[in-house]
């Protein structure tokens, strides 16, 4: 399995802490998506092991949360293969998810594979 385990972007708030440290992993992301923002949480679906945007009420293994998205992409045109966070802390207000979820809805699973999410108030509120 190849991974990093750091990547320069600009500083927005997605990362939350600096443990668990953050890993990468390219993946295929799956075409037709449209664009999706760095922090988008991906399921995989399992027929063709790329990343879609997670949502519960999907059957096609894409429902469980894996992945946190790095970085912007555009999926109109065709699948794009990208690295995605399998594990770090991650600000929950600058995560994305589809259909009618909450990030909540997802946390139980993120926090199986590594992936724990906070939140920048607490920070703040020091």
């Amino acid at each position: 399995m190849a991974y990093t385990t750091s990547i320069n972007f600009g500083f927005d708030q997605l990362i939350g802490g600096t443990e668990p440290t953050a890993l990468l992993k390219v993946i295929t992301v799956a075409s037709g998506q449209g664009i999706l923002k760095r922090g988008s949480v991906l399921g995989v679906v399992t027929d063709s092991g790329k990343g879609k945007l997670v949502d519960s009420a999907s059957t096609d293994g894409s429902e469980t949360a894996k992945y946190v998205l790095a970085k912007e992409i555009d999926t109109t045109e065709g699948d794009v293969d990208i690295d995605c966070y399998m594990s770090g802390m991650f600000n929950r207000e600058y995560l994305t998810v589809g259909g009618s979820d909450e990030i909540a809805d997802h946390e139980e699973a993120l926090r199986g594979l590594n992936i724990y999410l906070t939140s920048e108030k607490y920070h703040k509120e020091g």
